[in-house]
């Protein structure tokens, strides 16, 4: 069949598809049905089955004769080593951290935070927690204290599994007093601790709290797998949202499998004994789903990296890892991409390796803009594979689902809808808006399997966030529309959606023009407070390596294009080239902080910021146009 004969069929039956997708999971109690919806808008999946997570990452694969096979390569070039664990070394690794953990009374609905950097042990520590149906929290190595205190408080943790510290290409983040600050600010304090000491730093310990990862497990018995309810909180994984409180996006068990077994083998193309490789990190939406669970549930070989994709030690680490590896399926963020583009723009290093496994490369996070897009489907020669989704939804709304049928790729569209998700593009009222027209992009529901069935503890701030603005719809935050062909484009956040006199423009769009200009590696594209129309776009510009056109002249150039492509409507007057954009850890751009510094508003800088001294840098070059602005309407 292929992806129009997949999706109709999901929309002609729901519950007989989920139910026949759920057959290539392992379950204690197999469901009675697919879709619980007694407590609508609140939907909960095979919420009376019983299931155990790690038994189906780890233990089946064992019982299946393939205990050999490699589960987890550590790549770190930070301190240039190379390793692997088998299936039956992971079982045995997993099934003693949770022997420990049980014996210091962790128990099935107990939380646990881990805060690890990118070593095969915070996926250890993952799937230990689901092996005893704990629920898991990972929160990203290096957070701030005062963050990681909020998610204390918020998720009241029985232990806290932490690494001593994490590395960067040039330094040494020191987590452990990280942690030791924030369990000082919480009000909640977590019975123990367990730091895995790394040889880069030895944490001192506090007496009676704190144990050794290895003397911890010493002489304990192993655990087996406990059986929990399909509707059992697999994890908690905290989003920033609005108000500044981390949003706790839950995640339920049955539905997390179903949808990531599916999404493996129906997205990726990826089976049993295949080599996948996510570059992301185990804090994010992107390192739970497909660099811990997914691979493991498909039984293929999943790619741990610790490094940056340039400067550990070059653009070609990527690609290194891909050839020595033989990965099939490679998933990336277009910052990152954008970011080997501007160091390699004729793509030297790509052409050093030999990469004839690779089968496609796949792209989230940030929307991908056609211009990177071509550069990688020219220089790599696979399909490129835009898709999207959110921390919310734990796998694609919308991709191009290889595993049934290759689509043509459109650049600048993530293409179609998976199963499961009916999307809807609205204008302001709620109605559906024409082909090709801007509006609120939306998700009908009920949403599908592994998707959040609401927030931890907070189901009125999730019908708030999500319910209430569209009755019937998930309210996805992102604008964009659906061409005549069904194919979805992502333009901007809606709060991107800028107004000038009265047009709602995309920033998206207005990106996707300056990104095409030769010199342009990476750009954004701002709404900033105007007297006259309401708001004008301003852009940012950060140019290739070895860039030799003037900065003035590029300006002049990309302000052209832009009244060219879209029209004087867009009213697209003023840029500037900075050296760096000031992104999240993921690679998402902070666009509405920069339009705060332009307008001159007080703003918070985010928890999730890479680098905080990219907004001074930001500011200054504001400063050299006249921003902040003084003359709002």
């Amino acid at each position: 069949m292929g992806y129009q004969d997949v999706y109709a069929g999901w929309r002609a039956d729901p519950d007989r598809f989920w139910m026949q997708a759920a057959e290539a999971i392992d379950w204690q109690k197999k469901p009675s049905r697919a879709l619980f919806d007694d407590k609508a808008p609140i939907y909960e999946w095979f919420a009376d089955g019983m299931v155990n997570t790690c038994w189906n990452a780890v233990d089946r694969h064992v019982a299946a004769g393939r205990g050999d096979q490699v589960a987890i390569v550590h790549e770190s070039p930070i301190t240039l080593s190379t390793r692997g664990i088998t299936y039956r070394q992971l079982q045995d690794r997993v099934a003693s951290l949770a022997g420990a953990l049980r014996m210091r009374g962790v128990e099935k609905g107990d939380r646990v935070i881990i805060y690890m950097p990118m070593i095969p042990e915070a996926l250890e520590a993952m799937l230990a927690c689901a092996r005893l149906g704990a629920i898991h929290s990972v929160v990203f190595g290096g957070f701030a204290a005062h963050e990681l205190a909020i998610r204390i408080d918020d998720f009241q943790p029985k232990a806290i599994i932490a690494a001593s510290c994490g590395l960067e290409p040039n330094r040494v983040i020191h987590y452990k007093p990280l942690l030791d600050s924030a369990i000082e600010m919480a009000s909640h304090q977590p019975e123990f601790c367990v730091i895995f000491q790394r040889e880069q730093e030895v944490a001192k310990l506090v007496e009676g709290r704190d144990f050794n990862w290895h003397g911890f497990q010493y002489g304990v018995k192993p655990a087996e797998c406990v059986p929990v309810e399909g509707n059992h909180p697999a994890y908690i994984l905290y989003t920033s949202g609005t108000t500044g409180q981390p949003k706790g996006v839950v995640r339920h068990t049955a539905g997390h499998l179903v949808a990531l077994q599916w999404s493996m083998s129906n997205i990726y193309n990826i089976g049993a004994g295949d080599r996948f490789w996510a570059a992301s990190d185990v804090g994010w939406v992107v390192g739970h789903s497909y660099i811990c669970y997914g691979p493991l549930v498909a039984g293929a070989t999943t790619v741990v990296f610790e490094g940056k994709p340039v400067g550990t030690p070059h653009a070609g680490v990527f690609w290194r890892i891909i050839q020595n590896h033989r990965i099939k399926s490679f998933f990336t963020a277009p910052t990152a991409l954008r970011a080997i583009r501007r160091e390699d723009p004729d793509g030297e290093w790509i052409r050093r390796y030999k990469l004839h496994d690779l089968q496609a490369l796949f792209l989230a996070g940030e929307r991908a803009d056609p211009d990177t897009v071509k550069w990688a489907q020219q220089h790599l020669g696979v399909p490129v594979v835009d898709h999207w989704w959110q921390t919310e939804t734990g796998w694609a709304i919308a991709a191009n689902p290889i595993g049934i049928e290759t689509l043509p790729t459109k650049p600048g569209s993530p293409s179609v809808p998976m199963p499961g998700y009916d999307v809807q593009v609205l204008d302001e009222s709620g109605h559906p808006v024409p082909p090709g027209t801007l509006g609120a992009i939306t998700i009908k529901l009920p949403l599908p399997p592994g998707a959040l069935p609401t927030l931890w503890n907070a189901e009125s701030r999730f019908r708030h966030s999500y319910l209430d603005h569209f009755p019937g719809y998930y309210e996805t935050g992102d604008a964009g529309y659906v061409d005549e062909d069904g194919y979805l484009y992502i333009m901007a956040r809606t709060d991107d959606v800028i107004n000038v006199a009265g047009h709602r423009l995309s920033t998206g769009a207005m990106e996707e023009v300056l990104a095409a200009h030769p010199d342009v590696a990476e750009c954004a594209v701002i709404g900033v407070a105007d007297a006259l129309k309401g708001q004008a776009p301003l852009g940012f510009l950060c140019l290739k390596a070895g860039a030799t056109t003037p900065h003035e002249q590029v300006v002049k150039d990309v302000v052209r294009m832009v009244r060219d492509q879209i029209g004087p409507v867009a009213a697209f007057k003023s840029a500037c080239v900075v050296e760096r954009l000031p992104k999240t850890r993921s690679g998402k751009i902070l666009r509405a902080t920069m339009a705060k510094i332009a307008d001159g508003e007080d703003f918070k800088t985010p928890a999730t910021i890479d680098d905080p001294a990219v907004l001074d840098e930001i500011g200054a070059a504001l400063a050299l146009l006249g921003y902040p602005n003084r003359d709002k309407p």
